[in-house]
């Protein structure tokens, strides 16, 4: 019984997230962006998407960039960011437009 009422807020959490509703802060900045290497894409049609830091926890953590195959023709990358906001710093995930 206790399982079938925890099924409830479990799915709509994972469909939050799906529908990039998720949303995560940190009470400090994150550190500057790292350089990284890119190197030769995988193949045609491949682009590259820089990394960022991410919130994992209690501390920001990088999460590396990589070659990315674009959904759709035409599509442009939105790079993740944070904004800082009332002592809070949101972060706004990444995302293709």
């Amino acid at each position: 019984m206790k399982r079938t009422w925890l099924l409830a807020p479990v799915l709509a959490a994972f469909s939050m997230v799906a529908c990039g509703g998720a949303v995560y802060y940190a009470s400090v900045p994150p550190p500057p962006l790292r350089a990284e290497v890119i190197g030769v894409g995988p193949g045609p049609g491949f682009v590259w998407v820089n990394g960022y830091w991410g919130w994992r926890g209690d501390r920001h953590v990088w999460v590396a960039g990589s070659w990315m195959r674009p959904p759709r023709p035409r599509a442009v990358w939105i790079t993740p960011r944070w904004e800082a906001r009332g002592g809070r710093y949101y972060f706004h995930e990444g995302r293709w437009r």
